[in-house]
């Protein structure tokens, strides 16, 4: 599979010591797909996951919809350079939209646990298209049509993810910044539609996560689908081993697409 370059030259907002990394988006195409993922594994902001990359985006190969999974700066780069790379890679599948055949008015992201937290900034937090940049990817609306939010990290207060808020925010993080990347505050009537699924049983990132951005999203009249499964770890991935329980996300959520349009 292809590896591209998301960035033209060294990516903003780096750590000291480590501006030669550079994030990436690794390609899936699905034959006749007009759709397409860009996938987000997780990883606490700390590593990303293999189970949760590959192996999604060639699940949703067999559903015909293209995919690329997005390779993100984690630690010991901090905010904003996570969401910058998230950004620039919607912006880049929409500028590509042609090359791949795909539609460019169907492109989601879908994220596992810290990469649900990206996935959902990303859906709340989007760019507009600059007008005649000397990049002409940056022309392009960073604005996703449509979120995938896997046992997600949504919040970075009291029931969120411990972990990953002090590898994105730093330990001393403010209170400004905590609510900033808190994105169950952040849902507006623009933000895109979601599919929501968490389990019960999920110690590591508790359940009230999915809950509180499923309250924000009907708040704010948004289309979604929120499923609870009892069964589960947290990081399950595709839930091979419940597939007669919790692995029917898969299949939900591919009829859900299929409702958005995919």
């Amino acid at each position: 599979m292809s590896e591209l370059f998301i960035w033209p030259g060294q990516p903003p907002y780096a750590a000291e010591g480590y501006e030669a990394d550079r994030p990436t988006l690794r390609a899936y195409p699905a034959e006749g797909a007009k759709s397409a993922v860009i996938v987000c594994p997780g990883g606490g902001y700390c590593h990303l996951a293999d189970h949760e990359g590959e192996p999604v985006a060639k699940w949703l190969n067999e559903a015909g919809i293209s995919a690329f999974v997005l390779k993100y700066r984690i630690f010991p780069h901090r905010e904003p350079a996570p969401l910058a790379d998230a950004r620039r890679a919607i912006q880049y599948v929409r500028s590509h939209a042609q090359e791949y055949g795909i539609d460019k008015n169907r492109i989601a992201m879908l994220g596992f646990s810290a990469g649900g937290h990206l996935t959902a900034n990303a859906g709340t937090s989007w760019v507009p298209g600059e007008e005649d940049p000397k990049d002409p990817v940056a022309s392009e609306s960073s604005k996703l049509n449509a979120m995938i939010l896997c046992y997600p990290v949504i919040t970075m207060e009291d029931y969120g993810h411990f972990g990953s808020r002090e590898a994105l925010l730093g330990k001393a993080a403010s209170s400004d910044l905590i609510q900033k990347y808190s994105n169950e505050k952040q849902v507006c009537k623009e933000t895109p539609p979601a599919f929501i699924w968490h389990t019960y049983e999920d110690e590591a990132v508790p359940l009230q996560n999915s809950l509180a951005m499923s309250m924000a999203l009907s708040e704010s009249r948004v289309p979604h689908e929120l499923h609870v499964f009892e069964e589960g770890r947290h990081g399950i991935g595709l839930a091979e081993e419940f597939e007669e329980t919790t692995g029917k996300w898969k299949e939900l959520c591919i009829t859900w697409l299929r409702k958005q349009g995919w």
